[in-house]
């Protein structure tokens, strides 16, 4: 089940180690329906890692982060399904078209494809001409918007996009700061690991260059 939207997301004190090593501690934020949060600070300050436990994919050390008040550890299945998390690695098979690898993400969360959303979502990514092109023949550009597209094929109210310009010609990165205002008019929220160069429009900003 995917929450409707409005929402809050907060983050209170949050806390991360790997292995030894204590990537950052006393993290805090407070975002709502509609806002946008650029995550910033020099290589290894842990930007990357705080989206990948935000996604629970890492666990949280101390600190506590809360859906609409409630704990996301509560229930982590209904916060898989409220999020996208796109990392460095674009996830498009070589043996797939990105009309194909949109379907089968569509279905991995628990969607039935849609031909026409699909569709649709790779047009919004100038990538409809290459529907049905196999992956293995797409440049790193078309592999990074096959990854983008995914944002639209298959909704969710919480974006995690960790360095998503990376790869992004100029007339792509116009096309992802369209995306991100459309999803925060309709009430998402967007959470930016970035190194700058995209425009989020009014954002709050993290810098975790003094959290260690």
């Amino acid at each position: 089940m995917i929450d409707s939207l409005p929402a809050r997301l907060t983050a209170a004190d949050l806390t991360c180690d790997r292995g030894e090593r204590r990537v950052f501690s006393g993290v805090r934020f407070d975002i709502s329906g509609g806002d946008a949060l650029a995550v910033v600070g020099p290589n290894g300050a842990g930007k990357s890692t705080l989206l990948r436990l935000i996604a629970g994919l890492l666990p949280a050390a101390d600190g506590a982060l809360r859906w609409n008040g409630d704990l996301v550890t509560d229930d982590p299945e209904r916060h898989r399904a409220r999020l996208h998390y796109l990392g460095h690695q674009d996830a498009v098979k070589p043996a797939l078209t990105p009309l194909e690898t949109l379907g089968f993400n569509a279905r991995l969360r628990g969607s039935v494809p849609n031909a026409a959303s699909l569709h649709a979502a790779l047009e919004a990514l100038g990538l409809a001409p290459l529907a049905d092109l196999p992956g293995r023949f797409l440049s790193q550009g078309q592999r990074r918007r096959v990854a983008l597209a995914r944002l639209l094929a298959s909704p969710a109210p919480l974006w995690l996009l960790d360095e998503p310009t990376l790869g992004l010609d100029a007339e792509a990165l116009g096309r992802l700061a369209d995306l991100i205002d459309t999803h925060r008019s309709r009430g998402g929220m967007v959470l930016v690991a970035t190194h700058g160069g995209l425009d989020l429009g009014a954002h709050a900003t993290l810098d975790l260059g003094d959290r260690a």
